[in-house]
């Protein structure tokens, strides 16, 4: 737990910054956005290019928002959990009032 603690406390654990397997599904599918966003962007105008590269960034933009609140989100649910199986009347028939 320490260890946690203080990669934590040093910036060592930044869950926001995966590295993608190279042969993954997620791979695979960042590619195709890539090579379709590169096609479209040949075939526009310089005007509707940008409005392409605006929607982009927009849409990572909502993505990284959605990631961090979806941490967040599993944070909560993990620590709830854990507060959970620290209780000690939590309607464990075992223990019977012993």
């Amino acid at each position: 737990m320490r260890k946690t603690l203080e990669d934590l406390y040093y910036g060592n654990i930044t869950p926001n910054e995966q590295q993608m397997t190279p042969d993954s599904e997620l791979k695979r599918a960042v590619d195709r956005i890539a090579k379709y966003e590169n096609q479209l962007m040949e075939r526009l105008k310089e005007t509707e290019q940008d409005i392409l590269t605006k929607l982009v960034r927009s849409q990572h933009e909502i993505n990284s928002i959605t990631a961090s609140e979806n941490f967040i989100l599993g944070f909560r649910l993990g620590v709830r959990l854990m507060a959970e199986c620290m209780e000690d009347n939590d309607g464990d028939i075992r223990t019977g009032g012993e």
